[in-house]
Formats: structure tokens, sequence, C-alpha cells
């Protein structure tokens, strides 16, 4: 994208560092959610699972113990005959959350155990009750001896089968939970080093588009600058041509139709004094001669308005005097004046940007304030001169306040003196114009 005078602008390249910036948080964004939700089904699906698995392991074991200390206490009774048959609701009550617990077991197994591993649990608890079933039948047959040699001889063993089988499946669940926890670290350690990469990415697209962007401000304030610049330049080169021109034609006027007029004047006087005094010619002279008297001080006034050239006769502050009046007398305005601090010297050049400024700020308080009075302040002292017109009209809009070609000219005036000039409002309302000119010599007040 180009600007008008055909230079780049930034934003094409602050929309690619955007287009970056986002594109890289995307990317980091899914990424995280895919780490994450794989971190969710470790927990849940198999660090969770593992651990209900284990604690029903657990109570498998807990019943095959209770089952060897039962057969131990069965086989014991030799010393002291107690019927083997009396066995069998205890047992029952341990096989039935045997049956439960393996059930449950069962549903929680995790997929890494193969079914011939799950199959085999459950055929030889099976198996175990079969015989156990077995025994019970010669107990109650009467063939205690041959039940407890049952016992001995294949209860015992399966029990002791049936336990190690257990603690192996606990043993296996134990390394599953460990393996399962250092890929869950791992998965940690990953994401965390995937996001200290990401943050710096983003850091350093961060940087490279904030340097960019700080970059192509200095560039665009610069390229602001020298247009602020030159556009100051041109006005002040309009405002010198035209004060230029003003003081030519203020000239031209004073002198060329001044002096034809003050000519015809003299002409029409002596003319008329040849003429017989009772001739109706004397008096159409004298009248003529009348008009061009006062087209002689028409043209005298314009010619003090295009260019004063009064300041250079008396001065910045006579030629206030003068002007304030002037418009008093013209327009009906009432203007308080007041005067305060030495007289200062000033350059001729100076003089007129001040009194262009009152001009301008006063034509302002009549065409535009709707005020009746206003007030105009010329302090002096210090090194400085201090000039304020207010008044307590309708003031000036916002639009106008910022753009008005009079107001520009007026602070472009204030520029080329060498001052500062500002526009606010006063407490009563209207405006308040306040021009600065420091370094004012003080001394007698000349041009």
């Amino acid at each position: 994208m180009r600007v008008r005078d055909g230079r780049w602008s930034p934003t094409k390249g602050l929309l690619a560092g955007m287009a970056i910036t986002l594109a890289a948080v995307a990317a980091n964004s899914y990424y995280l959610t895919r780490q994450f939700g794989r971190l969710r089904v470790l927990q849940t699906d198999l660090l969770d699972r593992n651990r209900k698995d284990s604690l029903q392991l657990l109570r498998i074991q807990n019943n095959l113990h209770s089952l060897g200390l039962a057969m131990r206490d069965m086989l014991d009774a030799d010393d002291q005959p107690y019927p083997l048959a009396a066995w069998s609701t205890p047992l029952g009550r341990i096989r039935t959350d045997l049956a439960d617990a393996l059930a449950r077991e069962d549903a929680l197994a995790t997929a890494s155990r193969s079914p011939e591993q799950r199959r085999y649990l459950a055929d030889s608890l099976a198996q175990f009750w079969d015989a156990t079933d077995r025994m019970f039948a010669l107990a109650r047959g009467g063939q205690e001896a041959e039940a407890r040699a049952q016992i001995r001889l294949s209860l015992q063993a399966r029990q002791a089968a049936l336990a190690t089988a257990v603690a192996r499946l606990l043993v296996e669940n134990n390394q599953n939970e460990e393996a399962t926890a250092s890929r869950v670290q791992g998965i940690y350690s990953q994401v965390e080093r995937q996001v200290r990469i990401f943050l710096a990415a983003t850091l350093a697209a961060i940087a490279a588009t904030s340097f960019y962007l700080i970059r192509s401000n200095r560039r665009l304030f610069a390229r602001l600058a020298s247009l602020s610049e030159e556009r100051r330049e041109v006005a002040q080169q309009l405002i010198t041509a035209r004060e230029s021109t003003l003081r030519h034609v203020a000239r031209e006027l004073h002198d060329e139709f001044g002096q034809t007029l003050t000519a015809m004047g003299s002409m029409l006087a002596g003319a008329g004094a040849r003429v017989p005094a009772g001739s109706p010619l004397r008096s159409e002279l004298r009248e003529i001669a009348e008009i061009a008297q006062r087209m002689l001080e028409q043209v005298r006034a314009l010619s003090q308005a295009l260019h004063p050239s009064i300041l250079e006769a008396v001065g910045l502050e006579g030629t206030v005097d003068w002007y304030l009046s002037s418009v008093e007398r013209q327009t009906g305005l009432d203007i308080s004046y007041d005067r305060s601090g030495p007289p200062v010297t000033m350059e001729v050049t100076q003089s007129t940007h001040v009194y262009r400024i009152l001009q301008e700020a006063l034509n302002n308080v009549t065409r535009h304030s709707g005020a009746t009075q206003a007030w105009v302040r010329l302090r002096t002292g210090g090194g400085a001169l201090e000039l304020e017109v207010e008044d307590h009209g309708g003031g000036m809009p916002a639009v106008t306040a910022g753009r008005g070609l009079g107001l520009t000219a007026m602070r472009e005036r204030a520029a080329l003196a060498g001052g500062t000039i500002e526009f606010s409002r006063p407490r009563d309302g209207g405006t308040l114009v306040r021009l600065r000119l420091p370094h004012a010599e003080e001394g007698r007040g000349a041009a």
C-alpha cells in the first residue's frame, strides 16, 4: 500500500506481523489443546482406572488371604475334630465377594492386559471353587480325611497360585502406573518446552512488529515534521508576499492616486477662484473639489488599511491607538484599551505581524462573535510583549478554532514574529486571543 507521495505505508507490514502473531497463537492453542487432551486421557482413562483396578486386585488378594487362613484353620482341626461342612458358610461369603471383585476388576482391567491374562484369573478361581465343592461333598459324605487331604494337595496349591497371579497383576499395575506417570511427565515437559519456544517466538514477533512500528512512526513523524515545516515556509512566504503586495499597492494609492487627487483639488480650487462669484460653475467646481477631497481621504484610509505606514512613523503603540479609535468609529464596537509597561523597540516587520494579529482578532469580534464590547490589553516588561484581545460573545466553534483561515494566518504571523499565540475561552464566555513575543527590547517605542 502506498501513500500519496509514493512512500510505503506501514499498514502492510503491521498487518503481516499481526497475522504471523495470530497464526502462532492459533497453532500453539491447537497444540496445547491436543496435548492437554492426551493428558486427560492418560490421567482419567489410565491412571484413575489403573488405581481402581489395583484396589479390586487388593480386594481379591485379601479374599484369597482369608481363604488361606480358613483352609489352615480347617486343617488344624485334626487335634480337635470340627466338621468341615461347617466352613461352607464363611467360604460362601468369601466366594460371593470374590465374584463381585473379579467382575469389577475385569471391567476396570487396562487394555494392555491380553485376553489370556483376563481369562486366567477367572478360570483359575472357577477351578478352585469346583475343587472346593468336591471337598465339601467328601466332607458331607463322612470322608473327612479325604477332604482334608484334598485341601492339602489341591486347594492350598490353587490358592497359592491365585495369590501369585494377583500379586503379579498388582506389580504389573504398579509398573503401568509408573509408566503412565512417566508419560504424563514427558508430555508436561514437552508442553513446557513448546510453551517456552512459543513465548520466545511470540515475543520475537511482537518485538519485530514493535520495532517496525517504531521505525515506521519515526519515518512518518519525520515526514510530517518536514511537511509541516514546508507548509510553514509556504505560509510564511505567502504572508511575506501578501505584505509586500499590499505595501506596493498602498504606496501606489498613496503616491499616485493621492497626488493626482491632491493636484485635482488644487486645480479645481484655482479654477473656482477665476470664475465670477455669482456664476453657477463656481459652486459646481466647489462640489467637485469636495468630492475629490473625500475620495482622497478614502484612498488614504484604504492605503492605511492595506499597509499601515503609520507604523513606520509612530511605532506600534501609536498605531494601536489610531487603529482602535478607527474601529470604534467605523463599527460602533466599545473597546476598552489597557496599556501597561515600558515602551519597547520592535522591527517594522515584527510590528506589522502584531498589528495584523490585532486586526484579525478584532475583525473576528465584529463579524462573528455578536459582542458589543471588547477588551484589548498590551503589556510589556521583562523583555517580552503580550497582547490580549477578549470578548464575551458567542465564542469560536470547534471547527473554526482549528481550521479557520484567519486563525491559521494568525498562528503563522505569531511564528514569524518569533512568538506564540493561544485561543481560549474566558470564564464569562466568548474568546480570548493571547499573543506573546519574547525578547522585545525595552526603549523608545519606535518602528
